[in-house]
């Protein structure tokens, strides 16, 4: 993958992320600066998505620990535990939004 294609699925990663909490009914506000994106809960965790140019990956910190991800076949796959990104982060925002989600592209 080159620079152009990474910034591409980055770039419409983060912006299907947007749309999903927008469009999962659920109180999360989001803000996205310049390849960085934060879900802040009632509760006052956080998620942060954000692109690492360098390697070609997607970082995300939760409110329990941070994972990174590489796109493989088709995919975004954490490189430690092989988890398909949005199970990852249906899973991890359903715990720090204290309420069951599935998020997914459409």
């Amino acid at each position: 993958m080159n620079d152009s294609q990474y910034n591409l699925l980055t770039d419409e990663l983060l912006l299907a992320i947007e749309e999903a909490v927008e469009d999962s009914g659920v109180d999360i506000d989001y803000e996205a600066v310049g390849g960085l994106l934060t879900l802040t809960f009632l509760n006052s965790s956080k998620v942060i998505i954000n692109k690492q140019a360098p390697l070609h990956e997607i970082w995300v910190a939760t409110k329990f620990n941070g994972h990174h991800f590489v796109f493989n076949n088709e995919r975004w796959i954490d490189k430690r535990s092989g988890d398909e990104f949005w199970q990852f982060l249906s899973k991890a925002v359903s715990i720090q939004a204290e309420t069951e989600l599935t998020l997914s592209a459409q």
